[in-house]
Order: C-alpha cells, then sequence, then structure tokens
C-alpha cells in the first residue's frame, strides 16, 4: 500500500474509493462503511479502514459544504453537487464506521503507531469525526 500523507485521501485506497464515488455515488459510501461495520468482520484490515475514512470525509464534505479535504477535482464537484437530503441518513453509518477504524480489530491504528506521524494522523481522524457530530 501506498501512502504520501496522513490525510483521508492520501494513500492508494482512498484514491480509487474516490473514482468509485464519483461513479456510483451515495452507493459507494453507504458500501464502504456497511464493510467497516460488517460483524461477521473480526478484523479491520487497512484497505477496508482507509476506504471507510475516505467514505466519512466524503460525507463530512456534503454536510459541511468544505470540500478543501477533497483532493480529486471529480469527487470535489460530485461533493458540491449532492443533494443533502440523500446522505444525511449517512451520518450514524459514518460516525460507527470512524470509532470501528480506531478501535481494536482495526489494522490502521497499528499501523500508524508504528510510524511518527500516529498524532498527526489522529487528530486529523479526531477533526474528521467531530464535523461528523
Amino acid at each position: 500500500m501506498t501512502v504520501w500523507g496522513t490525510g483521508s485521501f492520501e494513500n492508494e485506497y482512498a484514491a480509487e474509493f474516490a473514482r468509485e464515488v464519483v461513479q456510483d455515488g451515495a452507493f459507494a459510501l453507504a458500501e464502504a462503511f456497511d464493510v467497516a461495520l460488517d460483524p461477521d468482520n473480526e478484523y479491520l484490515e487497512a484497505e477496508e479502514g482507509h476506504r471507510a475514512l475516505a467514505a466519512a470525509e466524503v460525507l463530512a464534505a456534503v454536510l459541511t459544504g468544505d470540500t478543501r479535504s477533497l483532493t480529486d477535482a471529480g469527487l470535489r464537484a460530485w461533493a458540491q453537487a449532492a443533494d443533502l437530503a440523500d446522505l444525511t441518513h449517512l451520518r450514524q453509518l459514518a460516525l460507527e464506521a470512524v470509532e470501528r477504524v480506531l478501535g481494536p480489530g482495526s489494522e490502521l491504528p497499528d499501523l500508524w503507531e508504528e510510524g511518527e506521524d500516529a498524532d498527526t494522523w489522529r487528530g486529523d481522524v479526531g477533526r474528521l469525526r467531530a464535523e461528523l457530530g
């Protein structure tokens, strides 16, 4: 996996996910949350964690109207044009997915703890959680 920063879209999985959202819209967001929250999934792999955080970031951008965190121009345009009424119901799922990514049985916190940017990553996820809450 290639990661070039601590932001939700600064990794290859999220960059690919951005294209899926532009193509599939709200369905892609819901699917990313559903995978992260699947009760049969005892361990959340990094890929699914990155996708869940990216989906939460997109939803937060739509809810707040602040698309600066969306690094892909097509995704930013999609978020600006998205119908808020079609996405508001995903807020609770997004919050639960972010908690799942941060919790035990998730690969991402372990990977970040091995590096020097762990505090920055946790701070960014905390900001995301606050925007959704």
